[in-house]
C-alpha cells in the first residue's frame, strides 16, 4: 500500500481555529451590529473555521420574523500579521431557521378560480391542449409577424429606404391560400383544442356535474331530458350541455347529459289548487219545511194566553 493510498484513507482531524480570528467577538459584534439595526444582533453562539486564518461568527438574530436566522460575520488574518480585517457579514438561515417554502413556477401553482379582473393568462407554445385552427396550409398568413412573404417586404422597404432600386422590392403576397380565405371568413382560429385537451375539459366537467355526483345520484331524471338544458355545439355537445335552470345547483355550468337535479323540468308538475265540488240537488225527494216550530207538549203555557182564549 502506497504511502498516498494511506494518507488518503487516514480520517481529517478538525482544523484548529486561528487564535486571534477566534478572539475577535467584539470586533465581529461591532460589524453586525453596523451591518443590523439596533438590539437586532444577539448572543454569540459558535465559531465555525472556513480556512486558515479565516472564521466565521455566529450570533443570534432578534429580528421579528428571522426566528432561527444567525448573523455571520466572517473575519480573517494575513499571514505573519497580527490584525484581523472584516471579510464579510451577512445573516444565514439557522437549523431550526423558518424559512419560505421552495418557490414554485406560476404555471405550477396556478389553480382553477384563481384568475381575477384584468389577469392575463399567457399560453404556451407547445400546451398539449391545443393544436393548429387550420388544416390543408400550415404556413403562416401573409399578414402574420412568422410569414417569410411579410419579412420580404419588410427587407424591400427598408431596401427602398436605404436607397434600392425599385427592381428590388418584393412582390406583394399571395391572398389566395386558404389560411388566408379562412382568416377573411371570420372562421380561421390559430389553434384549437386537441384530442388531449377535449379529453382533460370532459374529464373535469364530468367530475364537477356529471353521473357520479350526489345530486346526480338522486335526482329524478338525468338532464338529457330536461327543457332546461342548452346544446352546446362541437364534439363535446354529444355528451355536455349548458343548464339555464336559474334555481338549478348547475345554472350557467356545462354539465353532463347523464346529470340531473331536482330541478329537472318534467320530474315534478305543479299540483293544481283544489276546486270545490259542484252543488248536488235531489228533485225526487221531498224535504219538509215547517214554518213554525212544533210545540213542545212539556212545556208550561206563556203567562196570559188563557184569558187570551177566553175573551175571544
Amino acid at each position: 500500500m502506497s504511502a498516498a493510498t494511506t494518507r488518503s484513507r487516514t480520517p481529517r482531524t478538525p482544523r484548529t481555529p486561528d487564535r486571534l480570528c477566534a478572539e475577535a467577538v467584539g470586533f465581529a459584534r461591532a460589524a453586525a451590529e453596523e451591518a443590523a439595526a439596533p438590539g437586532v444582533v444577539g448572543e454569540h453562539v459558535e465559531v465555525v473555521v472556513e480556512g486558515d486564518r479565516v472564521v466565521t461568527h455566529l450570533f443570534e438574530c432578534k429580528e421579528p420574523g428571522y426566528r432561527g436566522w444567525r448573523w455571520a460575520v466572517t473575519v480573517a488574518r494575513a499571514s505573519r500579521a497580527k490584525v484581523v480585517t472584516l471579510d464579510e457579514t451577512v445573516l444565514l438561515p439557522g437549523p431550526d431557521a423558518l424559512l419560505a417554502p421552495e418557490w414554485v413556477p406560476w404555471s405550477e401553482r396556478l389553480r382553477p378560480g384563481d384568475m381575477g379582473p384584468g389577469d392575463l393568462l399567457p399560453t404556451d407554445a407547445e400546451d398539449l391542449r391545443l393544436e393548429p385552427g387550420y388544416s390543408g396550409d400550415d404556413a403562416p398568413p401573409p399578414n402574420s409577424v412568422l410569414s417569410d412573404e411579410l419579412a420580404a417586404r419588410v427587407e424591400a422597404e427598408d431596401a427602398e429606404v436605404a436607397g434600392g432600386s425599385p427592381a428590388d422590392l418584393a412582390a406583394a403576397p399571395a391572398r389566395g391560400s386558404l389560411t388566408a380565405l379562412a382568416e377573411e371568413l371570420g372562421m380561421r382560429r390559430a389553434r384549437v383544442l386537441s384530442r388531449y385537451g377535449l379529453h382533460s375539459a370532459a374529464d373535469r366537467w364530468d367530475e364537477a356535474y356529471g353521473a357520479k355526483t350526489p345530486m346526480a345520484q338522486a335526482a329524478p331524471a338525468p338532464c338529457v331530458s330536461c327543457g332546461f338544458l342548452m346544446p352546446i355545439g362541437g364534439s363535446l355537445g354529444q355528451a355536455f350541455g349548458v343548464c339555464a335552470n336559474e334555481f338549478g345547483p348547475a345554472d350557467g355550468h356545462v354539465v353532463s347529459l347523464s346529470y340531473g337535479c331536482g330541478g329537472h323540468s318534467e320530474a315534478a308538475v305543479m299540483p293544481k289548487p283544489p276546486r270545490p265540488a259542484p252543488p248536488v240537488l235531489d228533485e225526487t225527494k221531498i224535504d219538509e219545511l215547517p214554518l213554525r216550530p212544533a210545540p213542545d207538549s212539556g212545556s208550561v203555557p206563556p203567562a196570559g194566553a188563557g184569558e187570551d182564549l177566553g175573551h175571544s
